[in-house]
């Protein structure tokens, strides 16, 4: 029973965080709204703190004559209800943030910030992204019933999102890319996914959907970024893997460790993994993300917009200021990427042995303030394919988030 201000309560037991008590032979009374009514009463007096230096005196009473007759019942009872509040003193696990506010975010990664010379153009070379994510708790009920029958209890959101993925080869001047080389490939995708906080952790369920080939218009906004600002075009893309739909269902989940709080600043660990299955992409993942700063509970670290682990857009600060730096590795295992295998269903299109297990190492920052999150991450990623001759090639993500 939880003691509130001025309501009716008499008993042994009281749950709630005690300060102190004491025995009393007053003529003393019962609570009845704000008021007392004077009765024999033997009595023992609690106080019951409520947080913010706010107490509650409650009372453990029994009429003189019982005590007399059952006294041992009484002491029985009374211990009883001194255990109850020992017990409500341990600490109560934090309920997830609730925000209200829908969140938008600009994305965009490329090889060009990268730590190797001469890697532009390269591989993995640009991906953008612009994304929506709902407040908590407020999507439709039948999305709500269907993200608590996949992940279980906790806070939700839904978040809808496109993206563009262009991948070259090696060497893009070459009107005919090498046979060994990865492949000329734009993506164009969807993305639906279903967000399920509880305090400590953050599962993500959704799926991908587009169009992988030229109608995903790489070439156009490759080509056409550098002739804006006078680079070469790349040469291959007629070459490019064919038009094919694209459709893939993904998972993954992100618990949040928390280990120490030193002057201020805090430290946690976030182990994570995800998997996913579909004509893209099927593989699964492991990670481990160590983080120092302030505010770390603001979130579950930043997005990508590549596969594997992604601490996703939502986000909602604790603090004036929230900010961190991290480090993170990811293990990858995978068993089959359209992008370096070829199209699906054709015979002939261009292909490349692809390695299973990959490698990646990411270090960054993030900073949020009124309502906005900057986040900037560099990228090092093992060869995705044999004959790869970029070393451990990288590459640069900034993503800019805001609510609205």
């Amino acid at each position: 029973m939880t003691v509130r201000d001025h309501e009716n309560f008499s008993g042994s037991a009281i749950t709630n965080f005690p300060v102190g008590f004491r025995g009393s032979d007053e003529r003393s009374t019962q609570f009845k709204r704000g008021r007392y009514v004077v009765m024999p009463l033997r009595e023992i007096r609690v106080w019951i703190s409520k947080g913010q230096g706010q107490q509650v005196e409650g009372k453990l009473m029994s009429q003189a004559k019982t005590w007399k007759r059952t006294g041992w019942m009484v002491r029985a009872g009374t211990l009883a209800g001194i255990g109850s509040l020992a017990m409500a003193a341990q600490p109560a696990r934090a309920t997830p943030l609730q925000d209200p506010y829908g969140t938008w975010t600009v994305q965009g990664e490329n090889d060009a910030v990268s730590t190797l010379n001469g890697t532009s153009d390269q591989y993995y070379t640009s991906g953008l992204r612009v994304n929506w994510t709902s407040g908590t708790d407020n999507q439709p009920a039948p999305i709500e019933t269907i993200n608590h029958a996949i992940m279980g209890k906790g806070v939700t959101r839904i978040s809808l999102g496109v993206q563009q993925l262009i991948f070259t080869p090696h060497d893009t001047q070459l009107a005919t890319p090498s046979p060994s080389d990865r492949p000329y490939a734009g993506l164009l995708l969807g993305t639906v996914n279903l967000i399920n906080d509880t305090d400590l952790s953050r599962s993500v369920f959704g799926i991908q959907f587009g169009v992988m080939g030229p109608d995903a218009m790489g070439r156009q906004l490759q080509n056409g970024f550098h002739s804006a600002i006078g680079d070469t075009s790349n040469l291959g893309w007629k070459h490019q893997l064919a038009n094919q739909p694209v459709f893939q269902v993904q998972g993954g989940r992100t618990w949040r460790l928390p280990m120490a709080n030193i002057y201020g600043v805090e430290m946690d660990m976030m182990p994570a993994t995800s998997a996913a299955i579909g004509d893209y992409r099927i593989y699964g993942t492991v990670a481990d993300t160590f983080r120092i700063g302030q505010g770390l509970r603001s979130d579950f670290g930043i997005p990508t917009i590549g596969p594997g682990t992604d601490g996703t857009d939502a986000y909602r600060l604790t603090r004036p200021v929230a900010w961190y730096v991290f480090g993170n590795v990811t293990g990858s295992a995978v068993a089959y990427d359209a992008t370096l295998q070829g199209n699906t269903l054709r015979s002939g299109s261009p292909h490349v042995p692809m390695n299973w297990d990959v490698g990646e190492i990411h270090a960054g920052v993030a900073i949020m303030w009124h309502g906005m999150r900057l986040s900037y991450s560099q990228v090092w990623q093992t060869q995705e394919f044999r004959g790869a001759r970029s070393g451990l090639f990288n590459y640069g993500s900034l993503a800019l988030s805001g609510k609205f």
